[in-house]
């Protein structure tokens, strides 16, 4: 499991992470909602090492991610953040087999290329492992992204926004490979998402939260209720059941 115990995240003298404290069970998918500027990518950034916390701490699986060397880190945490900067000439099987370095530094050997081929068919990029990365759309960028960190073959994952430049289609899609990499391959994912009818939709566990602090947790029924989306988002909403899933109804 990971366990954030009183973590504080200050920014000169603005507070963005409030004495947090929270349990994320292993397994299944958690997502972390919340307005802009409520702590979510912070919150993510101090579980992975990104940022220092000023007090407080992370432990996954028993290891303080401060404390613990990188090379270690590595094969137990990955994660993908919002901004990526990598050269446009490489390509996508390039991209991903980077996710393998933690365990070869490098030296790509016969062992990586069955999870590098792996982590490319379970997102559908094999037709596209020779192209350059500046030759590929937005959401194929993405996919890539994603995959690299797949390969990287650790029980945890965090991703920060992992539906950024996808479609409604290749959004479903993706939270899908999402789902199928908790469900089959064992993963405890955890992902900040601004669209909370896809944190509903396919999450096991919603963390909300608000100002630096975490103002719910709970299954996504417990979560997705009038009252509590309205007091997340400042926005008055409508719940609606539908196919099993509650979604919020906000455009009107």
């Amino acid at each position: 499991m990971i366990e954030i115990n009183g973590v504080i995240k200050k920014y000169q003298e603005t507070t963005v992470l409030n004495q947090v404290s929270e349990t994320i069970p292993q397994g299944g998918i958690t997502s972390i909602i919340g307005a802009n500027g409520a702590g979510k990518s912070t919150l993510l950034s101090v579980m992975s090492r990104l940022l220092t916390p000023d007090s407080g701490s992370v432990s996954v699986n028993g290891l303080d991610v401060v404390k613990t060397p990188g090379k270690k880190l590595a094969t137990v945490l990955s994660i993908l953040r919002q901004e990526n900067h990598f050269t446009s000439r490489l390509t996508v099987y390039d991209l991903v087999s980077f996710g393998r370095y933690p365990y070869n530094q490098g030296r790509l050997s016969e062992a990586d290329r069955h999870p590098i081929e792996n982590a490319m068919a379970f997102l559908d990029l094999l037709p596209l492992r020779d192209r350059y990365l500046d030759e590929l759309s937005g959401g194929q960028r993405q996919r890539a992204f994603v995959a690299m960190v797949l390969c990287q073959d650790t029980q945890y994952v965090l991703l920060d926004e992992p539906l950024n430049n996808l479609d409604i289609k290749h959004s479903v899609a993706m939270m899908k490979q999402l789902r199928r990499a908790a469900d089959e391959l064992n993963k405890t994912i955890v992902l900040v998402i601004h669209d909370i009818n896809f944190a509903s939709a396919y999450s096991d566990h919603i963390i909300a939260m608000k100002n630096g602090e975490i103002l719910y947790r709970g299954a996504p029924e417990a979560i997705m209720t009038p009252e509590k989306i309205e007091h997340i988002f400042d926005t008055q909403v409508a719940i609606e059941k539908v196919n099993g899933c509650y979604v919020a109804v906000y455009y009107r």
